[in-house]
């Protein structure tokens, strides 16, 4: 993140929006009354928070590795299940039976022009207490790579994602029968195999460039925070934009009596060998290429040359696993409402690392603990809920959301007839709130973001996101970001535990976290430890206590609202913009291929190649044809005109008649829904809706109308016009819901 302190009191004199709650105004959902109780709740809720308790459970949690089916992982599980019951919670472990294969055999060496073989192994540093404990570590791997065996010429892939594949080929260069080694980075690493496979790759190799997280961000670790030498990134490669969670039970909870793909059969696996290696590791293989230099954007922090290969460099990768299966332990802690106990509330973050954790996942889990417990002591005093809380601590997240995955799969009715609304955190630093989610729920994360202090600045949260955001930008984004009532919620694509209820169950979520200060150059190696998170991360754990007056605010006002706070106005907006963007994105490409064609008839790229290389005069491309956007505008207007009609009726819907209010929440709950399709995205069914989801080659990365989107970058452009009416479709059922909810009030 962008330095903002000298931003703060400029912005904060600057005429523009507030952002920050009126204390004096109804919170969303709530009466003047309501309001009142509310903010006392939390003001007690904030008293009960303490920053040594997360503090000594981040200690205790992230002193041993803890990966999924570990020793470590199984002591961490109890040691929460019984802190929630001490807390008042009706707590169990929710056990499932997933594939985790972890590695037999791992090598890779170097054959020509000289011999090298890669070390694989991240050493023990001075002052890290934990970075030592190689007989409990995960190797460095990358679950769900094949096994292999395989030796071939060397090709530098640049991120290995499909445009790096277009270059190459303009190069005259292909990976056919080729190992690839691609950067991390520009895309989610599950992209980097599956696109090299495609290509016709034999095996994929990802390495950590200092560019990117290592000594050019920063001193090495541990004298800086950054990536050192040896450290690698481990990662699961599945391919979760088809779908998440175990590979051989896609749709149904991995119970122990499932029914189970067999292992050759399931389409996640990667097609290819695949292995995370250090810069250390991968500096030899990098200088042994010959060929062309690579494009200046493609080189990277190392002291040599980067060229695009193939060859002279030979490389043998190696690859073996053992193909267990393992329990995955979900720690569940119940709180039952008081009023609507069939109404849920849902809040998670897993607890599972690939080594010790501190920073990903320890330090979102112990903030969400300091919630649970907090609310534990006002149960204590008296309080019950009026919905039902459910915390969640998943399991087997790091190796594709397995562990909530398998869960929500497992509950699917019960969870689509009961979820109000999924509040997720994951990994927590100092910095700037990041927020993310259902955009009908945006007014409420702007008024908990208004009402909670930055613990290092004194401001609003909401302000110092806004002041982030406007470093950097040009006048006219600044203009635009003051003027705005609200801040923006990120649209979610996936890479954390929100994805199941989200974009299968069609449950509204939230994703919420700060950074942006902390030096993040430790994740998913040994060094993500206690000793380097309270180093250079959050060291007096203030920004996890802050973590958990806004998680534990939107916890609470979800389950407390005398009537739910889902508003629609900026759901509408902000889908009336995706319809701008996919109109745009045709426009461009069919603009960008004529002039492409008619560029390939003029010659224009029949230009001499540098002495090393040769140049590919491309194809011409179909032009792109014009698409019939009328069905998404008009669903557009009418979700606009449904939700200020319902946004009218909630700002005074507190004062309708309980059975009124009911009648309302139960439509709010399905509003999400509606923006399903219970035969899911083309070539992906278990991805369910049709505003959000993760592309298909971005993997984390959101696209949204994700039908509409993909049919026109893929160019199957007969598909296009169908995917605009099935987008459509949802948006009309959503402003049906919301138009029905308001009528509700008015009853």
């Amino acid at each position: 993140m962008r330095p903002v302190a000298l931003l703060l009191a400029a912005l904060l004199a600057a005429p523009s929006v507030p952002l920050s709650a009126d204390a004096g105004a109804p919170l969303s959902g709530f009466s003047a009354a309501g309001t009142a109780e509310q903010r006392a709740l939390e003001a007690r809720f904030d008293a009960l928070l303490k920053a040594d308790d997360l503090r000594e459970w981040a200690r205790r949690m992230s002193a041993r590795p803890h990966h999924l089916g570990s020793p470590g992982g199984r002591a961490n599980a109890e040691f929460a299940l019984e802190q929630f019951r001490a807390w008042g919670f009706e707590a169990r472990i929710d056990e499932y039976q997933v594939l985790f294969p972890t590695p037999r055999v791992r090598r890779v060496e170097l054959l020509a022009p000289r011999r090298f073989a890669a070390k694989l192994q991240e050493p023990a540093v001075a002052g890290d207490a934990t970075s030592g404990q190689h007989g409990e570590q995960l190797p460095t791997y990358n679950a769900y790579s094949i096994d292999g065996d395989v030796t071939g010429e060397l090709v530098f892939v640049n991120r290995g994602i499909p445009a790096d594949y277009e270059e190459l080929e303009r190069r005259g260069i292909d990976v056919r029968g080729k190992i690839v080694i691609a950067r991390y980075g520009g895309s989610w690493r599950g992209i980097k195999p599956k696109v090299a496979a495609e290509r016709g790759a034999l095996a994929c190799l990802i390495y950590s460039d200092p560019a990117d997280d290592g000594y050019l961000a920063g001193e090495e670790y541990p004298k800086g925070g950054y990536r050192p030498a040896d450290g690698v990134q481990r990662g699961s490669v599945a391919d979760m934009p088809l779908y998440p969670g175990d590979p051989l039970t896609p749709g149904i909870g991995a119970t122990a009596d499932a029914k189970r793909l067999p292992r050759e059969q399931a389409p996640t696996l990667t097609r290819i060998p695949v292995l995370p290696i250090s810069w250390a590791d991968a500096k030899p293989l990098l200088a042994a290429l010959a060929g062309p230099v690579a494009p200046q954007p493609w080189r990277g922090g190392l002291p040599i040359t980067y060229r695009l290969g193939p060859g002279p460099a030979k490389v043998r990768v190696q690859l073996a696993f053992d193909w267990k299966l393992v329990p995955a332990l979900n720690v569940i802690a119940v709180m039952k409402g008081a009023e609507r106990p069939d109404e849920w509330v849902l809040r998670g973050n897993h607890r599972d690392a690939w080594v010790n954790g501190a920073a990903d996942p320890v330090s979102g889990a112990v903030a969400l603990m300091g919630e649970a417990r907090a609310i534990g002591e006002l149960a204590k005093a008296g309080f019950r809920p009026r919905r039902t809380l459910v915390y969640a601590l998943w399991d087997g997240e790091e190796q594709g959301l397995l562990g909530s995955v398998e869960w929500a799969e497992h509950h699917a009715a019960e969870l689509q007839a009961k979820a109000v609304a999924y509040v997720n955190t994951d990994s927590n630093s100092r910095g700037a709130l990041g927020m993310g989610g259902s955009h009908s729920l945006q007014r409420l994360m702007n008024e908990i973001a208004g009402d909670v202090r930055d613990p290092k600045h004194g401001v609003p949260v909401a302000e110092r996101l806004r002041a982030f955001d406007l470093v950097g930008a040009d006048p006219a984004e600044r203009q635009r970001a003051l003027d705005r009532a609200e801040l923006p919620l990120e649209a979610l694509g996936s890479g954390s535990d929100y994805t199941p209820f989200l974009q299968h169950l069609g449950i509204a979520a939230l994703n919420l976290g700060f950074g942006g200060e902390g030096h993040y150059g430790q994740y998913h190696s040994v060094y993500d430890s206690f000793d380097h998170y309270v180093r250079f991360m959050d060291p007096d754990f203030a920004y996890g206590v802050a973590l958990a007056q806004v998680a534990g605010r939107a916890t609470l006002r979800l389950a407390q609202a005398e009537l739910l706070p889902f508003r629609g106005q900026a759901l509408a907006d902000t889908v009336a913009g995706y319809v701008d963007e996919v109109e745009a994105l045709a426009t461009r490409m069919r603009r960008d291929t004529a002039a492409r064609n008619r560029a390939i008839a003029a010659g224009a790229f029949a230009v001499a190649a540098p002495p090393d290389e040769t140049r590919v005069a491309p194809k011409p491309r179909p032009e792109v044809p014009h698409f019939n956007f009328a069905p998404l505008r008009n669903a557009v207007e009418r979700l606009r005109g449904a939700a200020r009609a319902w946004d009218e009726a909630a700002a005074r819907g507190t004062g309708a008649a309980p059975a009124a209010r009911a009648k309302a929440d139960a439509l709010l709950i399905r509003l999400e829904r509606a923006l399903t399709r219970d035969e899911g995205l083309p070539g992906r069914p278990w991805f369910r809706h049709h505003v959000y989801a993760p592309g298909f080659y971005t993997g984390y990365g959101v696209k949204t109308l994700p039908g509409v989107r993909e049919a026109i970058e893929e160019r199957r452009d007969d598909a296009v016009e169908r995917e605009v009416v099935r987008a459509a479709e949802v948006l009309v059922a959503c402003a049906a819901r919301l138009e029905e909810a308001a009528r509700a009030l008015a009853e």
